[in-house]
């Protein structure tokens, strides 16, 4: 739908764009991996109970709840950065991202405050889902923009971003698990990741804030523009695709943000060792993505995108199967580092063919809406949805089937793609 005639931007330039576009992607995911990490820990001080499996329940209620006005700041903020610049609208979603970061990692607990704290950290998570609602379709479309000839492999570093959000995540709960105390990790040691996160912030907005815009925009900049309109107008269908394509990905992040949560309550594994396991899937993330995005600009990104669907729907399940009936440190990471492979393979590709559904004119907004809406429905609410069936059925391996269940769908939406959208 997009023309590939831009001239190549100067490598220089080229790692500045993909700095700048992919560090709010990175701090937000890390936010989102900080609060699901320590998801036990804040339920206790926050959303106290004396059923502590209300308790995280109402913790990740909280985290998936925020997720419903994700499509709202999609609208808002992708509108935005179709008509005012990709480069104005990501300045504007990382100053809420850091006020909302702030809010979290300054609360005092309901025992200080009562009411107040749950409160403030439902509206922080709101602020977060509202400020990233916009962040993914924006600064996707920035760095599709900047190279047309490479999106692949451009694209790929919003999801390489999380991939190194991943590992310093995990890299916080090894450690602070490892080395703290329950009692000085509830009073002080959660709060750490959290005001790490606002050092971020300033370094991801002074870098976009010395970016250029796009050229394929600014040649597009003195065209008519109503993207939320030719959006919903015309392009239904498309963010149908987009969104199915999703699904199994965005499952597959959120399982892993509930991983050391898993490993603690249901494999009985120490915090440490399911913190460890995510290290390994960050590694394995950050370091494969911008391989197999630059690969998909050479082979095609749906045929490399059937491949690990199809991968994710038959090995899913044998891998848990052998998780759970062996938990321990070894299996747990060999298990997390397939799953790392098997997510970076298919979510590589996956941005730049959701560029490639929409034309210049509402990319950010149709990407925006198809990518949050999306991850409302299939990824926040994974952690959820994984307590829920693992409590109903008393199975552990009931998570398996809901992600067999998405990767059938997510193989549809690409083939449809493929064959009837001439996606290559």
């Amino acid at each position: 739908m997009t023309a590939r005639t831009a001239a190549p931007e100067a490598p220089v330039k080229v790692r500045r764009v993909i700095v700048a576009a992919s560090i709010g992607n990175a701090l937000e995911w890390f936010d989102i991996l900080v609060y699901g990490f320590f998801a036990a820990t804040i339920s206790k001080l926050f959303f106290p109970s004396d059923d502590e499996t209300v308790s995280l329940l109402l913790t990740l209620g909280t985290f998936a709840v925020s997720y419903v006005v994700r499509p709202i700041g999609a609208l808002v903020l992708g509108a935005y950065a179709d008509r005012a610049g990709r480069k104005r609208a990501l300045m504007l979603s990382i100053r809420l991202m850091m006020a909302a970061t702030l809010l979290i990692a300054i609360m005092p607990p309901y025992a200080q405050i009562g009411l107040l704290a749950p409160i403030a950290i439902l509206l922080a998570r709101l602020v977060q889902g509202f400020s990233a609602g916009g962040e993914f379709g924006s600064a996707t479309a920035f760095l599709v923009e900047h190279a047309p000839e490479k999106r692949g492999f451009m694209a790929s570093w919003q999801f390489a971003s999380q991939g190194l959000a991943t590992l310093l995540a995990s890299a916080f709960g090894t450690v602070l698990t490892a080395t703290l105390s329950d009692a000085q990790l509830e009073s002080w040691g959660w709060r750490i990741p959290f005001l790490f996160g606002l050092l971020i912030g300033p370094v991801g907005y002074y870098i976009r804030r010395y970016v250029d815009e796009a050229g394929e925009f600014v040649k597009t900049a003195d065209l008519e523009r109503a993207p939320v309109q030719e959006t919903f107008r015309s392009q239904k269908g498309r963010m149908f695709v987009a969104m199915g394509a999703l699904a199994v990905s965005t499952a597959i992040s959120y399982l892993i943000t509930y991983m050391p949560t898993f490993a603690v309550k249901e494999l009985g594994l120490p915090a440490s060792t399911g913190f460890a396991s995510t290290l390994v899937t960050g590694i394995v993330l950050t370091g494969l993505t911008p391989v197999v995005g630059h690969l998909s600009d050479r082979f095609g990104r749906t045929r490399i995108m059937l491949i690990f669907a199809a991968l994710i729907l038959a090995l899913v399940y044998p891998s848990f199967a052998f998780l759970i009936a062996a938990p321990g440190f070894t299996v747990i990471l060999v298990v997390m580092f397939l799953v790392g492979v098997l997510k970076a393979g298919y979510f590589a590709p996956l941005p730049a063919m959701m560029a490639e559904l929409f034309p210049v004119t509402s990319r950010a907004t149709g990407m925006a809406v198809s990518y949050n809406i999306g991850v409302m429905t299939f990824g926040g609410t994974t952690p959820l949805v994984i307590v829920w069936l693992v409590d109903a059925t008393g199975s552990k391996l009931s998570l398996t089937f809901y992600l067999m269940l998405l990767a059938v769908l997510s193989l549809v939406c690409v083939v449809f793609a493929r064959r009837r959208l001439d996606i290559p």
